[in-house]
């Protein structure tokens, strides 16, 4: 493995991120700098934290850190996500299409903090 854009984690989180930015161009613009803000910043930071921890991934803590923050992030893209849907700003489909990937992004970031040795 020789490059974090291979990372199956990397590639599903930055798929998300682009979805969320496209789909949140049709909110309302009153929550330009609250609810789009937050969640295009937190898919976003799932990745760059993906990034981050296989840059150190030689030093074991470090990885496992960064995947941790990762993680932490993707948890947070979930209540925006949660929030979006009760406001009515998207579709219970496409809802249900995001949390789906965003919970498979949560399993394979957990696999790699769970197995670290494979990433080293």
């Amino acid at each position: 493995m020789g490059h974090y854009k291979e990372l199956f984690a990397f590639k599903k989180a930055y798929a998300l991120a682009m979805e969320i930015f496209v789909i949140t161009k049709k909110f309302s613009s009153e929550e330009k700098y609250s609810l789009i803000d937050q969640v295009r910043r937190s898919s976003r930071s799932v990745c760059t934290n993906i990034v981050e921890a296989y840059r150190r991934r030689r030093y074991k803590d470090y990885f496992i850190s960064k995947l941790n923050d990762s993680e932490t992030e993707n948890a947070e893209t979930q209540v925006w996500l949660d929030f979006s849907k009760d406001c009515k700003y998207i579709t219970l489909e496409d809802y249900e299409k995001l949390s789906s990937l965003n919970t498979e992004i949560g399993k394979l970031i957990w696999y790699m903090i769970n197995n670290p040795d494979k990433f080293s």
